[in-house]
């Protein structure tokens, strides 16, 4: 804290200097430039923390790519209200539509609001939470997830669960409910589940908690890397047509 103030101090001190400013009114200033410095590095916390393959924001998504989206929708999800009441959200649609993207934007919008969120692949989740088990340390595990605001599992659908690891995804869904938000991106739709999930008592138990308050954004569009290489290959001129916006699953 000290340090800051001291960085800051100067210029400040300068600036009273220069414009007859009151003590009172350095030291408010000086309070002031502390309190969004201190804003600031919390967000690069919040951010790094996260964990993001990559960083994404709504204003570099096209939604034009993705007709039966709603914009609208994804700003009022983007404002924070589900993680407040601890509602979930799906996404689903094909791959390369742009659900990582959103999943990811919507993730960076929840730590600009001051949450805590933590973002993983459906696989690398699995992974650690039977390495943990393995290492007895999954009540260690368990209890860091529950303390993030908005959990984000990406990819789900891609491989298959073993019994082992979709009773452990079950357990993590399960505390959650009603605590804390899930936002989780799938290609497959929840009737096709089956593909993933061997026991269809503990899927239907699962789909019960993860859907009952919960927000389903549909992605019903043409792989956009597949428009692209499209695109490239019907431009008479040869030359590489640059997406905007590089979407991924």
């Amino acid at each position: 804290v000290y340090k800051r103030q001291a960085k800051q101090y100067p210029a400040l001190a300068r600036q009273a200097t220069e414009q007859g400013q009151s003590y009172a009114d350095f030291l408010l200033a000086l309070l002031e430039a502390e309190i969004t410095q201190r804003e600031v590095n919390r967000r690069k916390r919040l951010l790094r923390q996260a964990r993001f393959p990559i960083t994404y924001t709504l204003e570099s998504y096209d939604f034009s790519a993705v007709p039966s989206l709603s914009k609208q929708k994804v700003l009022e999800l983007a404002r924070g209200e589900f993680i407040r009441n601890a509602e979930n959200v799906v996404l689903v649609g094909e791959i390369g539509t742009g659900k990582t993207h959103v999943a990811t934007a919507l993730g960076y919008a929840a730590c600009e609001l001051g949450y805590k969120v933590r973002f993983f692949t459906a696989t690398t989740l699995i992974n650690q939470l039977i390495g943990a088990q393995e290492a007895q340390q999954l009540s260690r595990l368990e209890n860091s997830l529950l303390k993030q605001h908005l959990l984000i599992i990406d990819e789900l659908g891609f491989v298959p669960f073993s019994q082992q690891g979709a009773q452990l995804l079950f357990s993590i869904i399960s505390q959650r409910y009603r605590r804390g938000s899930v936002l989780m991106t799938t290609n497959l739709p929840f009737t096709e589940w089956t593909q993933v999930f061997d026991d269809p008592r503990l899927l239907g138990a699962l789909l019960d908690r993860l859907t009952h308050t919960c927000h389903i954004l549909e992605f019903a569009a043409e792989s956009y890397r597949f428009r692209q290489s499209q695109a490239r290959h019907d431009d008479p001129s040869g030359e590489e047509v640059t997406p905007s916006d590089p979407l991924r699953v």
